[in-house]
This record gives C-alpha cells, structure tokens and sequence, in this order.
C-alpha cells in the first residue's frame, strides 16, 4: 500500500513549474539585452568562459533537489513492517508535600539547598526515567489538590514539578492521610495495572492517621514508596526570598523543623514500599530499581503493524544533487571550451562571425 503521511503537501510541486518559466523568463531578457549590444553570434566569441549549457544543468539540479525535498515533507510510505512495543502497564502518582516546612534547608548546612528544590529534581529525574509508564501529581499541605491526572505527557509533568511552591495550598500544615486518599483516587480502575504512590515529604504529619492509610492502600495493592526529605537535626523555615528572616511561633520563637524518619519509615512499611531519604545519592537510583522491578514483572507485548517509510531515500537524493550543484560551475570547463555541443550551423555561424570581425579589422588597418 502506498501513501502520504502529509498529502495535504503536495500542492508544494506547484512551484517547480513556477520556478522553471522564471527560469526561462530570466534567459530570455538576458538575450535581450545582449542583442542590445549587437548579433548574438558576434558577441559570443567576447565571452569565451560564458557556457550556454551550464545554467540550464544547474537548474535543473536545482529542481529535482527541490523535488526531492517535498517528497521528505510529505513523508510517502510504502509496504508494512511489524513492530513490537513494550508496556509495563504501571501507574505512579506523586504525592508531593508543599508545606512551608519545605522551604527549610535539606541537609544539616543551613546554606544547602531546601528541601522543596531537592525533591523537585529527584522528581524531574525520575519522571525522565518512567519511559512508558503513567504519572499523575498530587500536591498537599494542611490539604490535599490534584494538580494533574495520570498521563503520559512527561513534559507536562515536569513543568508542573517544576512549578511547585507552598503558595499552591491554601491551608497549611502536613496532612499525609489525606494526601494518600487522593492519591488512591487519582489511580485507574484497571485491576491489571501496577499502582504506586511516591510519596515526598519531610514526613512531619500533624494530622495523623498517614501509618492506617498506607496500609489501606497496600490491602487494594498500591505501594506506598517514601523520600523523606530533610535533616534529623533540624533547621529553620526562611520566609519569602529572604534567607535572613524565618518563621515564628505564636511566642515569638523560631520555628525548627526536623524530618521525622521514624514516621517516613513507618508508612512505607505499612504500605509495603520502599523508604529512602532525599540527601542519600543513591536515593534515586533504589528508588528506579524498585519501579523497574514492578515494571519487569508486569510487562506486556504489543505488536502492530506500521507503513515503511521511504522519506531517507530522497534525503540522501536531495543531498546528492545538492552536492552536485555546488560543485557544478556556471563558466565553460577549460579542456572543453573548443567544444561545441550544438550544431554545425552553430559552428559555421561562429566561423563566419569571426572571419567577419577579422575581415573588419584588416580593412580599419588599410
């Protein structure tokens, strides 16, 4: 079977008749100028680098080049071939905490980077990482907001990652509980998918109930992965862009903020995952090998049946009388300019012109 992938296209041929009658026209008004100076065949022999063939081969190198590339453009296809697609069929929704805590310093050097800008590159990673697998986002603090559904728009994904600030939840605080029922939520019917929740946070949950949660997701086979973020030591909460003004109790006192490991470890084991911490730089990498064991396990074939397509063919043409054209010279070939390709009433009309100009000049000597 052959067809067009853009036939739409096509109409692009239209120009090389176009630009062959300009061609034509232009050859014309250059005859008629040189007969403004006299008889073509008495001023031929002036321009002896001047060929007469030359222009006509380069444009028509020129046109079959242009020929070539609109048969790339509307990409003709011709014959079928068998591909074969893996699918892994999982689905991973990213439960990320954007509690003001998040802002506090991720590892015990207070000038380090937060804990919010180190889990959205662990993410941003990890999303480039999930080849054909499904992502979807959750965002929460006192509460939780979908922020986007399961997808395979990696793209979009990531610039919603990237986009994350405590400014997006309203109501403040650490609701994991809440965040994990979202989470469920946001996950297909599909009984045959694998189903995981990554849940990012420095795990400070002042609503409770985040251990039952986890383990009500694990019972409906939903993984509950953990990075916690943050250290154990603690560290202040910079307020706005200034990192020398931090947030205060109601007393007046700087509010320290530490990542509750225990607890982190606690909901990865009720929900059967894995628990690593954000500042660890293999927390990516054990993270990977943990959805690539999911994947493995449940991967499927697929195979289908594609046209072939013939577009490289006029690539490499378009780029071989290119490349001719280049190296193709308007003025005569010194080895062939006593040549004549034409006629021999040609050739007789050029002798008769030069016996005329040498006739001429003997008589201006007389």
């Amino acid at each position: 079977m052959f067809d067009f992938a853009n036939p739409y296209l096509l109409f692009l041929f239209l120009a090389i008749p176009l630009i062959w009658g300009i061609y034509k026209l232009a050859r014309y008004s250059r005859k008629r100028k040189l007969r403004r100076f006299g008889n073509p065949t008495t001023i031929e022999p002036l321009m002896p680098d001047a060929s007469r063939y030359k222009p006509a081969i380069k444009i028509t190198l020129q046109l079959f080049a242009l020929a070539a590339i609109i048969f790339i453009l509307v990409r003709p296809r011709f014959g079928e071939k068998e591909e074969t697609r893996s699918v892994s069929n999982l689905e991973v929704v990213i439960a990320f905490d954007v509690s003001n805590s998040m802002l506090a310093a991720s590892t015990d050097d207070a000038k380090s980077m937060s804990r919010l800008r180190r889990a959205k590159l662990l993410m941003e990673k990890l999303v480039d990482n999930l080849g054909d697998d499904r992502v979807g986002l959750v965002v929460f603090a006192g509460e939780p907001k979908t922020m986007m559904p399961l997808t395979s728009d990696f793209y979009t994904a990531k610039l919603l990652v990237n986009d994350l600030q405590p400014s997006l939840v309203k109501l403040q605080g650490t609701s994991i509980a809440e965040a994990l029922e979202m989470s469920m939520a946001t996950f297909s019917k599909n009984e045959k998918t694998h189903k995981v929740i990554i849940l990012i946070t420095d795990a400070e949950d002042h609503e409770g109930q985040a251990v039952e949660t986890a383990a009500e997701a694990a019972k409906r086979g939903i993984a509950v992965d953990v990075i916690g973020v943050g250290t154990s030591k603690g560290a202040r909460i910079p307020l706005g862009s200034s990192k020398n003004t931090f947030m205060t109790d109601k007393d007046g006192n700087e509010v320290i903020t530490a990542v509750n490991e225990t607890a982190a470890a606690e909901i990865a084991k009720a929900g059967k995952g894995i628990n690593v911490n954000g500042a660890n730089p293999q927390a990516l990498t054990k993270l990977q090998e943990g959805l690539d064991k999911i994947s493995k396990s449940e991967l499927n074939t697929t195979s289908y049946k594609v046209s072939a397509e013939q577009f490289p063919i006029f690539a490499w043409l378009a780029l071989a009388l290119l490349i001719i054209d280049i190296l193709v010279i308007e003025r005569k070939i010194s080895w062939l300019k006593n040549v004549n390709f034409f006629s021999k009433s040609d050739k007789k009309n050029t002798s008769d012109a030069k016996s005329g100009t040498e006739s001429a000049d003997k008589k201006k000597e007389e």
